[in-house]
């Protein structure tokens, strides 16, 4: 996040925040003539009413006025903002409200791009016509979806902070830690948060929080692509916190956790497409769509992320068989009807 704060203040925040809350409105000798037209009066009566840091800076011309500084890591994507803010990169109120914005932003394309990409082109539609699809379910698992993505970001924009504020243990420079801890640093982190989210969503499965939080996400027994994301805000941040929780106690290069941290979001998309295909050489290590299909065909099965092992040792692995597929049923329907029709 601390990258793509960055970058996004350099390519629109500092402007825009230049814009909503401008020096003029604090300092009434600002030098603002080589920037007219920032913000109307209406709008600066209302912004002179906003917390603020301290504005000593801003009452001096603007060549004499001191800079802040990006974090180190961050040098190489600082650039000087043409129009000043009161409210600086640093201040967090700012950086709160941005990554929220980032977060919001980022979670829709993914969510839309990757499962519009998994519905059309790997969801076999045939699977809306089983008896327990829902009517105008594809509709339902979106209004879900997006009643869930604001409150995954409050919870989580404590975490996406500490990221920005430097309390994370990501790092830039490979030979920090030396490639070869790069390159195992991956399977660190699959196996790490793959177990940790293997007992989060078993605990959810309890019968004490079941109801209130796990449930509306097994509303989905024949799931698509879009139910992905269609669950109570608290069980979509139960599940991703185990990605926080790897970064505030095992170093990772910076760059790759932001590529890890999308991949699981779409492989979280590729699993739910009710898929059940078997027979996979890698079928008794990966936790892939046919196992997680199961999961919301029996709920008592196949807790895992990724990988088969957790629910070995959990004794809660069911393996994919060709006679559960669900398709099956809706073939057997099919049959049945054309045999009466004839």
């Amino acid at each position: 996040m601390d990258y793509l704060l960055c970058i996004a203040d350099n390519l629109i925040f500092d402007k825009l925040w230049a814009k909503l809350v401008p020096p003029t409105a604090f300092v009434q000798n600002f030098n603002a003539t080589q920037y007219p037209n920032v913000a109307s009066s209406t709008w600066l009566s209302l912004v002179s009413h906003f917390p603020h840091p301290s504005l000593n800076e801003f009452a001096l011309p603007i060549s004499e006025q001191p800079l802040y500084k990006t974090p180190s890591f961050l040098a190489s994507f600082e650039s000087t903002p043409s129009i000043p803010s009161a409210w600086p990169r640093t201040y967090i109120p700012r950086q709160l409200i941005s990554i929220s914005i980032l977060t919001l932003i980022g979670i829709h394309v993914l969510y839309f791009l990757f499962a519009w990409l998994s519905y059309q082109f790997v969801f076999d539609k045939r699977m809306m016509k089983h008896p327990r699809f829902l009517k105008n379910q594809v509709r339902q698992e979106i209004l879900c979806s997006l009643k869930a993505f604001p409150g995954m970001t409050i919870l989580t924009l404590p975490f996406f902070q500490a990221e920005v504020m430097g309390y994370s243990r990501l790092y830039d420079d490979p030979e920090k830690y030396g490639y070869t801890y790069m390159v195992l640093s991956v399977p660190l982190f699959l196996l790490f948060t793959d177990y940790c989210i293997y007992w989060i969503h078993r605990g959810l499965h309890h019968p004490s929080v079941y109801k209130y939080i796990h449930k509306p996400h097994h509303k989905w027994i024949i799931p698509t692509p879009f139910a992905s994301h269609a669950f109570h805000f608290v069980d979509g941040f139960s599940q991703s916190f185990p990605y926080h929780l790897f970064i505030l106690i095992f170093p990772i290069q910076r760059a790759m956790f932001l590529v890890l941290f999308v991949l699981v979001n779409i492989w979280s998309i590729f699993i739910h497409d009710s898929d059940m295909v078997t027979g996979g050489a890698l079928e008794e290590y990966i936790n892939g769509p046919a196992h997680h299909t199961l999961h919301h065909l029996y709920f008592t099965c196949n807790y895992g992320q990724y990988f088969t092992w957790a629910d070995k040792t959990g004794g809660s692995y069911r393996k994919p068989e060709t006679e559960n597929d669900p398709l099956l049923e809706i073939l057997a329907l099919e049959k049945e009807k054309e045999q009466k029709s004839q």
